[in-house]
């Protein structure tokens, strides 16, 4: 994340080893949290509810989706938001379920462009060397001093696949957590009576505050950390099982 990266470079790292990570997350982040919410809207439409669509967030233009502080924690920590896409339950013919599988679509989504990014990674080491250098070694000048523009453009290729992996698998765990203004807690709503489901939203605020700490301290983001790696492991042990890959 960009505060790992700004981190290597007071350390002393070579700009040329962070500047890529750092665009590269800005463009991931722009495109994964736009898709995110695209979903949501789509899914919803697709169950009845024109909402989205009379808003205009059936779309990819990240102004129209972006929350700023959700947008900053994605870009530094790996962990965010966007503005989440408004949803009336009263055009859906099941409230409960669709409320539900509208607030699925957003994770699924991502976790689909994790899956897809992770193969198409896989795809470019099985066919390159000097990529598969880059994934042991980082994007480092070592790496890249007196290679070809086409071999740099291939890391950088490899580096790029790798951000949209892992950025959008860490999008969707984040958002499946059960408590607001969370996906998770939408899907709650098909588990929970009507009271005690509106008494949590209710603190809606104060979790956040608390969310954002810890997120800020570490407490959260660690085991979400190790969570997304898990998840990572099982994508590539299931790509391992395609011959040549």
């Amino acid at each position: 994340m960009i505060s790992d990266l700004i981190r290597n470079l007071m350390n002393g790292a070579d700009i040329r080893e962070v500047l890529p990570g750092v665009v590269f997350t800005i463009i991931v982040v722009l495109f994964s949290l736009s898709f995110h919410e695209l979903a949501h809207g789509f899914m919803a439409h697709k169950l009845g509810d024109p909402t989205a669509r009379n808003l205009g967030r059936l779309t990819l233009d990240p102004s129209k989706h972006l929350d700023p502080i959700g947008t900053i924690c994605m870009m530094l920590f790996g962990f965010g938001w966007a503005k989440p896409v408004p949803v009336n339950t009263r055009y859906f013919k099941k409230p409960r379920r669709d409320m539900a599988l509208t607030a699925l679509a957003g994770p699924v989504s991502n976790i689909i462009i994790s899956f897809v990014s992770v193969l198409v990674l896989r795809i470019i080491l099985a066919l390159s060397y000097d990529a598969g250098l880059f994934m042991y070694t980082g994007f480092s000048s070592q790496v890249i001093t007196g290679q070809s523009i086409g071999t740099i453009l291939v890391c950088l290729l490899a580096q790029l696949f790798y951000y949209f992996h892992i950025l959008n698998l860490y999008l969707a765990v984040f958002n499946l957590i059960p408590i607001p203004p969370l996906d998770g807690s939408r899907i709650l709503f098909i588990f929970l009576p009507d009271r005690l489901y509106f008494g949590l939203m209710k603190y809606e605020r104060i979790i956040m505050i608390v969310m954002l700490l810890l997120l800020f301290t570490g407490f959260l983001s660690t085991p979400l950390s190790l969570l997304c790696g898990l998840l990572s492991n099982g994508m590539n042990a299931l790509i391992s099982l395609i011959p040549g890959l």
